[in-house]
């Protein structure tokens, strides 16, 4: 990918074909328009957990994020077995929250379960 940028800013993103193996350099559309939210003022920069149902969300570290994830995951699966645990991933997620998911059964998370 090729990204332009002015003032700090992302304002055109296009495919380099030398680069561009199996697809020749074309992007999706995502990959082509979906910049916007990188700038947006309302984008999620740090976690937010929220311990009980009904509290607020709360800012937290990465860190306490994960182990925050992790408990849970590993509470479910202790209490009613790993069948019970299911994701769901789609081409309108973000190639990062599907590299993630894709990495879920393999990664940390699960032996640490």
């Amino acid at each position: 990918m090729d990204v332009f940028a002015k003032d700090g800013q992302i304002v055109k993103v296009s495919g380099n074909p030398d680069y561009g193996q199996p697809n020749g350099g074309s992007l999706c559309v995502k990959g082509r328009f979906g910049m916007d939210f990188i700038q947006h003022p309302d984008r999620l920069k740090k976690p937010l957990i929220r311990y009980e149902k009904n509290e607020d969300l709360k800012e937290a570290s990465w860190d306490e994020a994960f182990t925050f994830i992790v408990d849970k995951l590993s509470s479910i699966k202790k209490k009613t077995g790993s069948d019970s645990i299911a994701g769901l991933s789609s081409a309108r997620c973000t190639n990062e929250e599907n590299y993630l998911f894709q990495n879920l059964y393999g990664g940390n998370w699960y032996q640490q379960c």
